[in-house]
């Protein structure tokens, strides 16, 4: 008989340096049948979908943000669990999470969540987990969960492919009738950004190649090495390693292989582009005759959780003299978020000249409201983030202003608002690592360390709940124990040392 296997889980990214709230709405939540609509491999006639019945309960996930209000995660988890209650007994569970969320006045939310489920499902069905590697790995979480893994590319283009896996791994499993697996967990006491670690380049490349041979050796069912989340100050906030399988030493040698080579290369990850100040990166954009040149405002970056509407990086833009005049170098700003602004421009129409003044409304600690004077280009309605978009042309420059803040990841963001990227001399995306699109569009590009609530320069951001000694805010740490913790399954008591 085939197994009945719940989908369930909550996703986002939380910044505790944003001054930003997430609440439900942001979640976008799915439940019941509309679940399996997310997942390609979980479509009728799919081999996966045929191995299972398969019985979605609630899966939301929020674009990177603030923390999560207490009523919003209340609201979420409580119809999550009743759900789970209405399906009745299942054999598996597919936990689909990122790992970064972070609720207020609460830490560790995903392995809390996962206990709370537990007591609805018992401890009996095997529970999979998939996971952002930015996400956290936390000895609870691990313990509660019986299979995981995470993506293993940055960016994350391998991101359907990791959650196929992770259903996958817990239909084999159920199929097999073999116990529950072994699980070897290192936390390593690394805490590094993103753009820092990319698998774009050395040495994250070749730390994650290795991943790949330790999932291959007999013994091994996964392997993962999670980054971590570097802009939440939580204890669990660090690099991890865990190998899962049924063999003792398998995972056990794998897993100290992966911490290791992690370890070492500490000292070696390296922002992912050349990096400088805005006026930096203008200065050299300008001066460069590759078109177009693409420039990163990482501070405010809200796929990393920035609240997105900060006005700095806009605010020196427009100042440039080179960009006072509509006939000088032609730029994309992407974007700004501005509900008044937005629907002054909408009701004047296109064409038309406006005053506005928009953003610095959640985060308003390094500039104020700014006004701008412009035409309005373009307008576009019904974006899922969005929501209402129109690109102000102040000057050369083509701002992008939103009801409610949206990251700008492919061409056709742009193209969608009558905007030409390609065409364009000077392109800024609030961003970190250009996505694969951008990236592949970008005839150069640099990384602007601005400020905002992902700001690049860790120490600067001043964490305080992190475990510490943590590269790199102890540089010269000594070396850490890394040898392998194997995690009791998750129907067995967990006891001993969370390090």
């Amino acid at each position: 008989m085939r197994p009945v296997i719940a989908i369930a889980g909550l996703g986002i990214e939380s910044s505790t340096f944003s001054p930003a709230r997430t609440e439900a709405p942001a979640f976008h939540p799915l439940r019941g049948d509309d679940v399996l609509t997310r997942y390609p491999f979980l479509a009728p006639g799919q081999p996966l979908r045929e191995s299972a019945h398969w019985r979605g309960a609630l899966v939301g996930k929020a674009l990177p943000g603030g923390t999560v209000t207490a009523t919003a995660y209340a609201d979420l988890t409580e119809e999550l669990l009743d759900r789970l209650r209405q399906l009745g007994p299942i054999d598996g569970l597919w936990y689909d999470i990122h790992g970064a969320m972070t609720v207020e006045n609460l830490d560790d939310a995903e392995a809390e969540l996962l206990a709370r489920i537990r007591q609805i499902i018992g401890p009996k069905p095997i529970v999979s987990t998939s996971m952002d590697l930015h996400g956290n790995v936390s000895r609870e979480l691990t313990h509660r969960t019986d299979l995981i893994t995470c993506y293993r590319m940055a960016p994350h283009e391998d991101a359907m492919e990791t959650k196929e896996r992770a259903a996958r791994n817990l239909v084999e499993h159920l199929a097999s009738g073999a116990p529950r697996p072994l699980k070897a967990w290192i936390p390593v006491p690394v805490l590094l950004a993103g753009e820092q670690t990319s698998t774009r380049i050395e040495p994250a490349k070749s730390v994650y190649a290795a991943v790949d041979e330790v999932e291959a050796t007999d013994g091994v069912t996964d392997a993962a090495i999670w980054v971590g989340y570097a802009w939440a100050d939580e204890p669990r906030n660090r690099a991890a390693v865990v190998v899962t399988g049924h063999d003792a030493a398998a995972v056990t040698t794998g897993a100290e292989r992966l911490a290791h080579g992690f370890w070492k290369a500490r000292h070696d990850f390296a922002f992912v582009a050349p990096t400088g100040t805005l006026e930096e990166c203008l200065d050299e954009a300008l001066a460069s005759p590759r078109r177009p040149y693409f420039i990163s405002d990482t501070g405010d970056n809200p796929t990393a959780g920035g609240a997105g509407d900060v006005t700095w990086g806009l605010e020196q833009v427009l100042a440039r003299p080179e960009f006072k005049d509509p006939t000088g170098p032609t730029v994309i700003y992407a974007s700004l978020p501005g509900p008044a602004a937005v629907a002054t421009a909408v009701e004047a129409g296109v064409g038309a000249s406006v005053t506005v003044t928009a953003g610095a409304e959640v985060d308003d600690r390094h500039a104020g409201p700014l006004t701008l004077t412009g035409v309005v280009h373009a307008i576009r309605h019904g974006d899922q983030h969005a929501e209402v978009e129109v690109v102000l042309r102040v000057g050369s420059v083509h701002v992008i202003l939103t009801r409610l803040r949206k990251p700008y990841h492919h061409e056709h963001d742009f193209t969608d608002l009558d905007l030409d990227p390609r065409a364009a001399d000077v392109v800024l995306v609030k961003i970190g690592y250009l996505e694969p699109e951008l990236f592949a569009m970008a005839a150069d590009w640099k990384m602007a360390l601005t400020p905002g609530g992902v700001d690049q320069d860790l120490v600067r951001l001043g964490h305080h709940r992190v475990r510490r000694p943590l590269f790199p805010f102890d540089r010269d740490l000594a070396e850490p124990d890394l040898t392998a913790r194997l995690i009791p399954p998750s129907d067995e008591e967990l006891t001993g040392r969370d390090e």
